[in-house]
């Protein structure tokens, strides 16, 4: 999706206010010509920028470390899923000894 297709998803949200929020590496949509192709998790980061800016009022010099903050959290659920597969490739024991430490 490009830029005016995005924009275009929110009432009030200008293209010139998300060529910020992307200047400022926000939302790191992929490069394509002139212009940005916008996938799913782009739009998604764009609209939590928007929740976080309209919504809670939150301002912007606060933006970085909510989005930084965000972004580790993602981090953190990730890993722990790894983890969780790799419990549950174990045997019986090894899984009821790490359920134990628990």
């Amino acid at each position: 999706m490009r830029i005016r297709s995005v924009a275009a998803l929110f009432v009030d949200l200008e293209e010139a206010e998300l060529v910020i929020w992307v200047e400022r590496g926000w939302v790191r949509p992929e490069p394509a010509d002139a212009d940005w192709t916008f996938h799913e998790i782009d739009i998604a980061r764009v609209r939590l920028i928007h929740d976080l800016r309209r919504r809670m009022d939150l301002h912007e010099e606060a933006i970085p470390l909510v989005l930084s903050l965000m972004d580790q959290v993602y981090d953190l659920r990730a890993q722990l899923g790894d983890v969780l597969r790799a419990v549950e490739q174990q045997p019986e024991p090894v899984k009821r000894a790490i359920l134990a430490v628990l």
